[in-house]
């Protein structure tokens, strides 16, 4: 049979992941396929400096994308790039030239992949973007395939490797958020403007895509409750430890009888609970079924090689509709047309909570706390203070029970107009569902 042809656009960490799947791998691929899947293309603005994987052949290099997008025996073109300018011109020139496409883009597909999706359809040819979302776990397979015949009534996940690393690594080490970053950035786990990943927008973008395969919703990403992790400090581990929980930045999806609440926030979770154990860069997504009840899905959440793999096996997946045909494909977001999301304000939301407060030391402070609590209808549960030396600088815990949101925002409010807190109260939920 004859064989697939791809141009790879972007040549990153990414991209050259992929080549090296596609090159070191090719034996295996053309058995499991029966044809070859062949790169015939690449593009990157620094192309010429790039030193390609041995045994791909003849490959056309160009520092143009429009040189590849319209090459005429390129039949799929795989978007590496990233972000929401270049990328989504190199998509739309593919989509013109009636190539399908591939892509890790998961700022760009949260954005606006239906309506790319509904343009690949009316031209006739295949969207795929596994890679867009936690790396080397295929979750959009699941989603749309694996377990399309349940329904799903909460989602819940571990979304961002950079995060996940830092936590795990301030718990594990008792250092502070800015030195493990640091060393982070310094191993390559984060990028010199960390931004995107600790405060919540990168796994705001891959939530908003899973949320639309798990519920069927055209989600808007700007519209999801998002919370990052920099006011998390290892104090905040000490006490989560007495309460028999720890800390990560949970990704959130919950259907209930008003409508889907979606969020991204650092939370206390359980240490008995199976998120608890997910460590390092490493990514996890616990799905919640009607039918099927419990599923959990962990693996590399980024790195050239897991996400390769994924790009890799979309681009199979695309050259077999191309070879065998496919009338009846099934849509990247898991259903025939996505329905229009109407948000749900994270306020309405019942949680246990957990307030940490850093005061100078003085008499009445705990009646003032409880006093504010109260007033709110806000029942306390316990308050935690671990041993500490010197007045100037005091870290203590108070727990509630569960009550509104609403309610401890408004509480955490008035607290903080108090003249012995040394910063405003951190509020993290506790949560329950998992």
């Amino acid at each position: 049979m004859e064989d697939v042809n791809v141009g790879i656009v972007g040549l990153g960490n990414v991209g050259i992941g992929t080549l090296g799947i596609l090159a070191g791998n090719a034996e295996q691929i053309a058995l499991k396929l029966g044809f070859r899947l062949r790169v015939r293309a690449v593009c990157s603005r620094t192309a010429g400096t790039k030193t390609l994987p041995a045994g791909l052949g003849d490959v056309f290099i160009t520092t143009d994308w429009r040189e590849l997008v319209s090459h005429p025996e390129v039949d799929i073109v795989a978007e590496l790039v990233g972000g929401t300018g270049v990328a989504a011109e190199i998509i739309e020139g593919a989509i013109t030239n009636r190539k399908s496409v591939v892509t890790a883009n998961k700022e760009l597909m949260a954005l606006c992949g239906a309506e790319i999706w509904d343009r690949a359809i009316r031209a006739g040819i295949n969207l795929a973007m596994e890679a867009s979302v936690a790396g080397g776990i295929p979750i959009h397979a699941v989603l749309r395939e694996g377990i399309s015949g349940d329904r799903i009534v909460a989602l819940y996940g571990i979304l961002n490797g950079t995060s996940n690393y830092i936590l795990t690594e301030m718990e594990k080490r008792g250092a502070s958020l800015p030195d493990v970053l640091a060393e982070a950035q310094r191993l390559g786990f984060a990028e010199a403007d960390p931004s995107a990943d600790i405060d919540g927008w990168d796994a705001r973008s891959k939530l908003a895509i899973l949320a639309a395969l798990a519920f069927g919703e055209k989600i808007t990403p700007s519209d999801i409750f998002t919370e990052g992790i920099r006011r998390i400090s290892q104090v905040d581990f000490e006490y989560a430890r007495l309460l028999r929980h720890t800390i990560r930045l949970v990704c959130g999806a919950q259907q209930t009888h008003d409508g889907l609440i979606l969020y991204v926030r650092p939370a206390l979770i359980p240490l008995s609970t199976i998120l608890a154990g997910v460590q390092g860069a490493y990514n996890a997504v616990w799905v919640k079924g009607y039918y099927g009840a419990d599923t959990f899905y962990y693996g590399r959440g980024a790195g050239p090689n897991p996400t390769g793999v994924a790009v890799v096996s979309d681009l199979m997946r695309v050259a077999r509709e191309i070879r065998n045909g496919s009338p009846e494909r099934v849509s990247p977001f898991a259903h025939e047309r996505l329905g229009e999301y109407t948000p749900i304000a994270v306020i309405r939301q019942k949680r246990a909570y957990f307030l940490r407060f850093r005061v100078v030391d003085r008499p009445g402070i705990i009646a003032a706390l409880a006093g504010i609590l109260a007033e709110k209808k806000i029942s306390l549960e316990a308050v935690l203070q671990l041993p500490c030396t010197g007045k100037q600088d005091v870290p203590f815990v108070i727990t509630v029970e569960p009550t509104s949101e609403q309610s401890v925002r408004e509480a955490v409010e008035e607290m903080s107009g108090l003249d012995f807190l040394l910063e405003p109260p951190l509020a993290l939920p506790m949560e329950p569902g998992l």
